[in-house]
């Protein structure tokens, strides 16, 4: 695709949207990094790029500048039909839904849209390993990226992770490889992208309202290995009933991972040790209590990203030193601090139930746990069983509150243990370090979105961090 000579329109100013229209200016310009010089001969007229957002200007937090300099064109409030005047290419941010108005209006008109996530696998010179899933994406790509490290000199992780996979493909260049983590909302628009390894951690109900059925939005998870051929792979959690039967739809080499079986390929937990079985040869690896992170859903993560590195070529004696070092993320079950015996833990990564479930199983019992925020209107009777079992007090933030009491309630949770603190971070914490005592942990596992509160779940679990420890 030669990128260089088309009018481009981006959609969408957040984080994947801008780096899509920057790289594409330069590429524009005839910039390849930023040491580049290369300016094309100023009698051929230069593509344009415009990049829109239905947002005013003032309400995003972004100083254009940059942009405005580089010769980008901004338009910001309703996007209007006038958008598409001469445009040869769309990219749409994963945060914009491709049923918009403006893109069906593109696609009637035979504009061809894309991805950023497809932008950046247009531009990559080395291998992608991309992971997607319900829940465990962050870690598995965190600790894959450190992984590929003992194999590659030049690695980059990007994609939902944070940095937007067009940014890290150009930095990488040739000769590395690239850890992606990928969502459903990136793969609505992909058409091509291609990884080397593919791997699927679980499905479970989430991003309904944007997708519409729970059968869509595992068909976009599915996208991710649709190109793939026979020289590729795809990992797959054979512990998952439906992401097991994903074999019957791949056209490259599946091998499983599974947590609770032994397998005759592929890698498993066998006498409480992590094992690879791959093409007649069977490495042992580490004990899951020798594992740096811990929890069940944790054991499956390491495996899923010990397969895929070992996959790509990684040693297996270097892939047990980091998964023995590797600590986790920031914002899943993170220990936060210590007040008088209480443990508290930032989870706020747990955007939907099932991530919540995986967090309250990581503990005995005895928990307060802070939970709430925007709703994703999934059903809560699996949730609020173990919550039932392990929960101490449940203390109720933001629009969902009023629906999980009510819920809890018929659930048989005892109302005179349900706190409501509103819209108020600081009135939960506040409400959680009253009643706590030893051996109760504080947990902050929302089981919901941000976006009633906070910008994101990161800074959701930021200013859990700072109010915890400025008690």
């Amino acid at each position: 695709m030669d990128l260089a000579n088309k009018n481009v329109l981006v959609i969408g100013a957040a984080r994947s949207g801008i780096a899509a229209a920057k790289t594409i200016r330069n590429l524009q310009l005839g910039i390849r990094n930023e040491t580049a010089t290369t300016i094309p001969n100023s009698k051929f007229q230069i593509p344009h790029c415009i990049l829109s957002d239905a947002k005013a200007e003032q309400d995003i937090n972004f100083d254009f500048d940059e942009l405005r300099g580089l010769g980008i064109e901004l338009r910001f409030g309703k996007q209007t039909d006038e958008l598409l005047s001469g445009i040869d290419l769309i990219i749409v941010s994963p945060a914009v839904p491709i049923k918009i108005p403006l893109l069906k209006s593109a696609a009637a008109k035979n504009i061809p849209i894309i991805s950023e996530v497809e932008l950046a696998y247009t531009l990559a010179k080395s291998p992608i390993c991309a992971v997607t899933g319900t829940n465990g994406k962050t870690t598995t790509v965190t600790l894959l990226g450190l992984l590929l490290k003992e194999k590659f000199s030049k690695v980059g992780v990007g994609g939902n992770i944070g940095v937007p996979l067009s940014e890290v493909a150009l930095e990488v260049g040739a000769g590395g490889c690239i850890a992606a983590e990928i969502s459903s909302y990136q793969m609505e628009a992909t058409k091509n992208f291609k990884p080397h390894v593919s791997a699927i951690l679980n499905v479970t109900p989430d991003h309904l309202k944007r997708h519409g059925s729970m059968e869509v939005y595992q068909a976009m998870k599915e996208k991710i290995f649709a190109q793939e051929t026979a020289e590729d792979f795809l990992v797959l959690n054979y512990d998952d009933e439906k992401v097991r039967e994903m074999i019957d739809r791949a056209g490259c080499k599946v091998v499983y991972f599974s947590r609770k079986i032994s397998l005759n390929e592929g890698a498993f937990v066998k006498n409480n040790r992590l094992v690879i079985k791959f093409n007649g040869s069977r490495h042992e690896l580490c004990t899951v209590d020798e594992l740096g992170i811990k929890g069940g859903h944790n054991v499956e993560n390491a495996l899923a990203a010990a397969l895929t590195a070992y996959l790509v070529g990684v040693d297996c004696e270097k892939i047990s030193g980091v998964l023995k070092t590797f600590q986790g993320v920031e914002h899943r079950i993170e220990f936060v601090r210590e007040i008088d015996g209480v443990k508290f833990y930032n989870d706020s990564k747990a955007t939907n139930t099932d991530s919540a479930i995986k967090a309250l199983e990581t503990f005995a019992g005895h928990i307060i746990l802070i939970a709430g925020g925007d709703d994703k209107g999934t059903d809560l009777t699996d949730f609020l069983k173990l919550v039932n079992e392990r929960v101490d007090y449940l203390i109720l933030v933001g629009d969902a509150a009023q629906r999980f009491k009510t819920c809890a309630v018929e659930e048989n949770f005892p109302g005179e243990k349900i706190l409501e603190a509103g819209y108020s971070m600081e009135r939960a914490v506040e409400l959680a370090n009253e009643i706590a005592r030893e051996p109760q942990v504080v947990l902050l596992s929302p089981a919901c979105a941000s976006f009633d509160m906070y910008s994101d779940f990161e800074e959701r679990g930021r200013d859990f961090k700072r109010i915890v420890c400025e008690l």
